[in-house]
């Protein structure tokens, strides 16, 4: 996993002041900082806090030298041993996943963590890769280009594994919509996500979209890109074979996003140094698109030895992690780097994050053939290094020696911390703060009649967190490629992988940030257990995982131990379901208030995606049914379950309580008949249950193709022992609406007796009056005996929110 992790953002300055400044003024100051100089002068002082380094941290380097570091080389392990690249906070708790990975669960797995993204085995030669990663507080200082670079640096993520990448999505947080700079935000990352992506001609397939006060300063930005591969065509990161060529190739090299990786995702921002230029880099998608056909047909040439993408740490990255995963020696000579600006300094040039830029490693006898490709597309290249078998890494620039060093100790052996972690004194006090006690339901009064119901049941489905996406969705290219099978606002986003068979793959994100808050190791297992239901939702096989954990200061002992929850609980989650993590992405310093209070940071937000199999995407379950006269049936039991509900946010802004149960076995269950419904087609349609429970999935359901539904509650409030209200409103989980043919209602009856999932009957597709026919009726969703809402009312609810609020 490769983890930027940002820094918290109040009080941003237009720019962030770059750490370059320190850089430069450094080397004026003293010269060119050679290795023999440094060695020479032991007692110069150097800027390492000012570059983000702790004392012990400086010590520990000139421990493993023996001398203290030259300007150069305190750069690279300034940004190397960040929070964003080393995770050194949270690398002693992520190696959980991979002891949750059991045998049975690697058998589909071609390349697991630690590497650019994790591979997955789907059959008939074919493999997929995807991963999610943040690039969140560059969003928050410049909203456009932030995004733009994320979607960048995750699609350069799966091109460096051999892949082509074949779809994006997007996972979106907010502030309250009612600040007055929710708006810059929200135009400035749409714009960018779907500027970026829609110029490399990459279907953006779903996502989600969050507005909470939480994330006021610290708005959330993760990206996922799943890229399509055979089995032979896999690469990894890594520099072998002495004598081999290293080759930097694609954009030049410029001043932008210099420090990005340790600034962005250090403790502070500092206020009243000029910015010189910008720690946010700048994206040109039109480049990368470029970039992705010359790297296919570089790797369909078979000329390129390992490669690595450069993201963030810039060069300081790829020659470090390219040379620690090889044979471990490399030589670089800086002056070869093509420039965007010929001022840029030594340390410049290692710490600078430009876009659009890649590193491979080649072998003499095919150089020429590689730089032939590279030339046929217009894109630049330089050699700039060679493999060799010294151990060392070490960097000339103007003929002199600025770095030497083991990479090891750069890219794979920095500081990992066991951060002091405990249960905030404040969680018990939230958990005990329910809706389920009778004060509460007093001090909190529920709807009880058929127009209260309809009231709040609309009241939910226009708030921004339920309201329709296609505000956003709309700015997106959903289906170039012509691959697309499925895309928001269905459960999952489906592309087909091969043509002939009709091989495809699903996947789904999703995280619920006021769980977690309530209690971050339920609420990791939740997250996984929707996604994973969204997935089969569509029909398709779950088989392994991807994640992006939000969280806020490793520092504050609060934070952490919600980050150690989660992680404890999605490894548990994962083994228990059977789906491997593959790779992901840590985002810390999420928090600008005080530690040690609840509200220092966000709410947790343990994000996670889930990919699935579909033998044949012709086969896929949309979320809305299409024909009156099938049956709507509910699989899964209902509990009384609103604490941390979309009803207790929009009724009353309350967060406190638990949230719901989760009981994986049920989920494992579920989606085993959902996925059979698909294959042996018994299930037209298929809607997973949760925020708003069962009557925003009924109104969902309904709108997707404009047909309604007469429902029943009797039964279900009688089988459950739950009011209409807790009926309609709770959000427990493992439960999903499906539609069902006639006469194919025993088959779906039989499988889910055979699984022992909960079934039953609701209702029918369709508004009208059984006896008088569809007629020319308005369609609706009728609840018998509590209230009727017509479906043009509640598309006007539904779709019409995100444009009143942003235009």
């Amino acid at each position: 996993m490769t983890a930027p992790t940002e820094h918290p953002a109040s009080d941003v300055p237009a720019h962030v002041p770059p750490r370059d400044d320190v850089l430069e003024r450094d080397e004026q100051t003293s010269g060119t900082d050679t290795v023999e100089r440094a060695a020479a002068t032991p007692d110069e002082a150097q800027p390492y806090a000012e570059l983000g380094l702790k004392p012990d941290e400086y010590q520990r380097i000139r421990d493993i030298l023996g001398r203290r570091p030259t300007a150069a080389e305190l750069a690279m392990y300034s940004v190397m041993w960040s929070e964003h690249c080393s995770y050194k906070s949270s690398k002693v708790h992520l190696s959980k996943f991979g002891k949750a990975t059991t045998d049975e669960m690697k058998e589909h797995l071609l390349v697991g963590i630690g590497e650019n993204a994790g591979v997955v085995d789907i059959g008939d030669g074919w493999a997929v890769t995807f991963k999610v990663e943040s690039h969140n507080h560059p969003s928050f200082v410049e909203p456009y280009q932030g995004a733009a670079t994320g979607v960048g640096g995750i699609v350069r993520d799966i091109i460096s594994m051999g892949a082509r990448p074949v779809a994006v999505m997007d996972q979106l947080r907010f502030g309250d919509v009612d600040h007055p700079d929710t708006a810059r935000v929200v135009h400035g990352v749409v714009s960018g996500v779907g500027g970026y992506g829609n110029s490399l001609g990459l279907p953006n397939i779903g996502g989600e979209l969050v507005f909470d006060a939480s994330y006021q300063g610290n708005p959330l930005v993760n990206a996922l890109c799943v890229g399509v591969l055979r089995h032979e065509d896999i690469h990894l990161a890594n520099a072998t074979g002495v004598g081999n060529k290293v080759v930097l190739f694609g954009a030049r090299t410029g001043g932008d996003g210099i420090g990005g990786a340790s600034i962005l995702a250090s403790e502070t921002f500092e206020d009243g140094v000029p910015a010189k230029r910008p720690s946010v880099q700048v994206g040109d998608p039109f480049m990368e698109k470029v970039l992705i056909e010359c790297c296919l047909e570089l790797f369909q040439a078979h000329v390129v030895e390992g490669i690595q993408d450069l993201g963030a740490a810039g060069i300081s990255c790829a020659t470090s992690e390219l040379a620690s995963n090889g044979d471990g020696g490399m030589h670089v000579w800086l002056d070869d780097v093509l420039l965007r600006d010929p001022t840029l300094t030594a340390g410049e040039i290692l710490m600078s994050e430009s876009q659009e830029r890649m590193m491979a490693v080649v072998t003499p006898d095919k150089l020429d053939a590689f730089l032939a490709i590279t030339g046929k597309w217009d894109v630049e290249s330089s050699v700039v290094g060679e493999v060799n078998d010294s151990g060392r890494l070490t960097i000339d620039h103007h003929g002199e020696r600025i770095v030497d060093v083991d990479p090891r100790t750069v890219a794979h052996e920095g500081p990992v911390y066991e951060r002091p972690y405990a249960r905030p004194a404040w969680q018990d006090g939230l958990a005990a703060d329910t809706l389920s006690s009778s004060a509460a339901q007093q001090h909190y009064p529920r709807p009880t009649s058929g127009d209260e119901l309809r009231r709040t049941a609309l009241k939910l489905l226009a708030s921004p967190n339920l309201a329709s996406k296609t505000w956003v969705t709309d700015q997106y290219d959903r289906f170039v490629q012509g691959n697309t099978a499925l895309a928001q606002p269905d459960d999952a986003g489906v592309v087909r992988v091969d043509e002939e068979t009709g091989l495809g793959v699903a996947i789904a994100t999703d995280a619920n940030g006021r769980y977690a808050k309530l209690d971050p190791r339920t609420g990791a297992k939740l997250a996984l257990a929707e996604a994973y239901r969204n997935v089969a939702a569509s029909g398709a096989r779950p088989l392994a995982v991807t994640d992006c954990l939000n969280f806020g200061s490793p520092e504050d002992p609060d934070s952490m131990w919600q980050l150690v929850e989660a992680i404890e609980g999605l490894a548990d989650a994962c083994r228990e379901l059977g789906v491997p993590v593959t790779g992901g992405n840590v985002s810390l310093y999420n928090g600008t208030g005080e530690p040690g209070q609840i509200d220092s940071s966000i709410h947790p937000t343990p994000v996670v995606g889930v990919l699935g199999v579909l033998d044949d995407v012709a086969r896929v379950t949309p979320s809305g049914w299409r024909t009156p006269g099938e049956t709507v049936y509910l699989l899964g039991t209902t509990r009384a379950e609103l604490d941390g509900s979309a009803w207790a946010d929009v009724a009353y802004a309350h967060l406190g309580g638990v949230p719901p149960q989760v009981d994986l076995a049920a989920e494992k269950a579920l989606a085993g008949v959902l996925v059979q419904g698909a294959r042996d087609e018994f299930v037209e349609a298929a809607h997973d249950l949760s925020e708003g429970g069962l009557v925003q999935g009924l109104l969902e359901a309904s709108l997707r193709f404009g047909v309604g539904a007469r429902v029943s509650l009797d039964a279900l409030c009688e089988r459950d022992g739950v009011t209409p209200f807790e009926a309609l409103f709770s959000e427990s989980t493992g439960r999903a609406l499906v539609a069902v043919p006639r006469g194919e209602e025993q088959r779906l009856v039989d499988a889910c007796t055979a699984r022992g999932v909960a079934v039953l009957k609701l209702g029918v597709v369709g508004s009208a009056e059984p006896e008088s026919g569809a007629g020319d009726a308005e369609e609706s969703l009728v609840v018998d005996g509590l209230f009727t809402v017509p479906l043009t009312e509640a598309r006007e609810a539904f779709e019409g929110t995100l444009p009143r609020i942003f235009g």
